[in-house]
């Protein structure tokens, strides 16, 4: 039996805490630090709270889960994150074509877990929003896109595709740390996490559960403008806090190719130098850049592979470029990661 969200066995209780969470009369304000924090009870948030004794007298210690987490993914080879400071920008289609890119290597298993609770879009860009989690007496399992490449998403859980996940920062969490705990994504050579924009909740909660499991680093990916460059910089700012390291900076959306002639022509310009130079001035790699071409839209509503559709595109040439350019920053060889046609 699948698990659900709108009535969850007692197994699958998405509402259970990370830990034995004190039982509060009021819910979380706005800028709660968390009633399971060092600072809860304590902090300038706290004041005027129903739950602040509650919270304050709370023990606090770490997640006894994280060793269980860890030990899950001990046969995960490498973890990335795939971040980006302003939505909008083809996050998750580039997490869909990372994960495309490591997996057309057939000596690759592959897996792709979709963070985004609110705006969960993966299931539909792989062409399996139909599908719902199996689960075994070992766990979760993925749903296999193919042979060697497995999605996680908390669109196969809901009744229907439209409903809306109203939820809390608390229950997010909890979410993710069950996709990190109970799904049982075996071996893998790689293991693609799609999050939300911004430095919220999630992020957060993916750094922490993972953090003795080892994140190989984030894939940080941006438009040529300004604007969206200005939320990539706290991005990177976030990763360096958090201690999670950047493998480079990918530029989106980086002029369009006609499908027709192939002439590529600059619709986003990059006023202020576009994602090269900002990675120049932060001393982080370049991954490269990605034409916008219309037909990695159509892909992803199809549930297609862009790359296998369309092989020839000067866009599929520079996404591949840029997933062996991701594998020699995680210390392997290009080639190897994906051979040369």
């Amino acid at each position: 039996m699948a698990p659900s969200l709108e009535e969850p066995t007692q197994q699958m209780d998405l509402d259970a805490p990370a830990k034995n969470a004190p039982q509060l009369v009021a819910p979380e304000p706005e800028h709660c630090p968390g009633p399971e924090s060092l600072q809860a009870g304590q902090a300038d948030s706290c004041a005027g709270c129903p739950n602040q004794k509650i919270c304050a007298s709370a023990p606090k210690g770490p997640d006894p889960d994280i060793p269980v987490i860890t030990e899950r993914l001990s046969s995960v080879k490498h973890k990335i994150l795939v971040l980006s400071g302003k939505g909008g920008v083809g996050k998750s289609t580039f997490s869909t074509m990372l994960a495309h890119g490591f997996a057309s290597n057939a000596d690759h298993t592959v897996g792709l877990m979709d963070t985004d609770i609110c705006g969960p879009s993966i299931p539909k860009m792989m062409g399996v929003e139909d599908e719902t989690i199996h689960v075994t007496a070992e766990g979760w399992e993925p749903v296999w896109v193919s042979d060697n490449l497995g999605v996680m998403s908390v669109q196969f859980m809901l009744p229907n595709r439209d409903d809306a996940v109203i939820w809390r920062g608390a229950k997010k969490n909890g979410l993710i740390k069950r996709f990190l705990k109970d799904v049982v994504w075996g071996e893998l050579d790689f293991l693609v996490v799609d999050t939300p924009p911004g430095t919220s909740d999630e992020h957060l909660s993916v750094n922490s559960f993972l953090k003795e499991a080892g994140v190989d680093g984030a894939v940080v990916v941006s438009t040529p403008q300004e604007v969206s460059l200005l939320d990539v910089r706290k991005e990177i700012d976030f990763c360096r806090k958090a201690g999670i390291r950047v493998l480079g900076i990918v530029e989106n959306m980086s002029g369009f190719v006609c499908p027709g002639c192939k002439h590529q022509s600059q619709i986003f310009r990059p006023s202020t130098g576009g994602a090269r130079r900002l990675a120049q001035e932060e001393g982080i790699p370049f991954l490269g850049a990605v034409p916008l071409d219309p037909r990695i839209g159509m892909a992803c509503d199809y549930g297609e592979s862009f790359l296998d559709a369309y092989p020839d595109s000067p866009a599929c040439e520079a996404i591949r470029a840029v997933v062996r350019r991701v594998g020699e920053e995680l210390g392997l060889k290009g080639d190897e990661v994906l051979p040369e046609d």
